[in-house]
């Protein structure tokens, strides 16, 4: 029994070893893989199995779905032409990468000579992108009280920024509570959309507040910019009211002066001459010393 188990073991294992010795098997050292932008990175494709001393070996560039060549009968093709080259025995090595690489790429070998004549692997290439300098927004001078918002945002890097706010060049934390220093404080910050909002700023508040975007590519930061804030001065606006008031009745009172002067005096349209009434019986009663009536023809009976 023993020696049929030896047997049986010896030929699975020839047979293993006849199968492997003639079949195309690659591996790759790592499937997805991060760059950063304006560095070098290497894309391996190993050849663990082949028979064939000259296999084909071709690289191809999956973008939306759509595959290109980038390495094709021997050379480097397509947006990689000046930036690439093949390193032995398939890697791919990508030079001075940029944020338009980003894709999958496929690892082709083929050898007709072997019993597994084709193998591939994908990889997948993500460049990372350093934020630019993100554009802030800070309100030069707030009332005690009010809920003011600061802004920050950028659109370049990648993977998506975070963001974090600075006041004094001291980072504020993303929980006032968390510190004794901000404790008083009654802002949110959210780090995801560059928000940071007060719920009512107090005289501490005052101060210079920068933001800084970040990722796994670096960071940048805008220029600090100064946040003032200010009493809310009630004698003042009831100043500017009273004095709002007093102008009103004024221009009242010179309307009412120009009226009673007579510039605005309008003629009554119902006036009319007066003329005195005519008769039928042609008596003229216009001359009063006549102390009578005078005829202006003659009866006819």
């Amino acid at each position: 029994m023993a020696t049929w188990r030896q047997t049986l073991f010896l030929v699975l294992f020839s047979w293993l070893c006849y199968s492997t010795a003639f079949a195309v098997i690659l591996r790759t050292t790592e499937k997805s893989v991060w760059a950063n932008e304006f560095e070098s990175i290497e894309l391996t494709c190993l050849i663990e199995s082949i028979s064939t001393n000259n296999p084909r070996i071709e690289w191809k560039k999956i973008k939306n779905g759509v595959p290109s060549y980038v390495y094709f009968q021997n050379k480097i093709s397509g947006d990689l032409e000046q930036r690439a080259l093949l390193r032995e025995p398939a890697n791919l090595l990508i030079l001075n990468a940029s944020r338009s690489d980003t894709a999958h790429y496929r690892c082709e070998v083929a050898a007709i000579d072997d019993q597994k004549p084709f193998d591939e692997i994908l990889i997948s290439l993500a460049v990372r992108v350093k934020p630019v300098m993100p554009r802030c927004s800070v309100p030069e001078a707030v009332t005690v009280g009010s809920s003011p918002e600061l802004r920050c945002i950028e659109n370049e890097g990648f993977p998506q920024s975070l963001y974090q706010w600075f006041k004094n060049n001291e980072e504020l934390p993303d929980d006032p509570k968390t510190s004794s220093k901000f404790y008083n404080s009654t802002y949110t910050m959210n780090t995801e959309t560059g928000s940071l909002k007060f719920r009512s700023v107090k005289k501490d508040d005052a101060g210079e507040y920068h933001c800084q975007a970040r990722n796994e590519a670096g960071w940048s930061k805008c220029s600090p910019q100064p946040m003032e804030v200010y009493d809310l001065d009630i004698l003042g606006i009831f100043l500017k009211v009273l004095g709002g008031v007093v102008a009103f009745i004024f221009v009242i009172l010179g309307i009412c002066q120009i009226q009673k002067s007579g510039y605005c005096s309008c003629k009554d349209h119902r006036e009319t001459n007066y003329k005195v009434p005519q008769h039928d019986n042609r008596m003229d009663y216009t001359n009063p010393d006549e102390g009578h009536f005078r005829h202006k023809s003659s009866f006819v009976i």
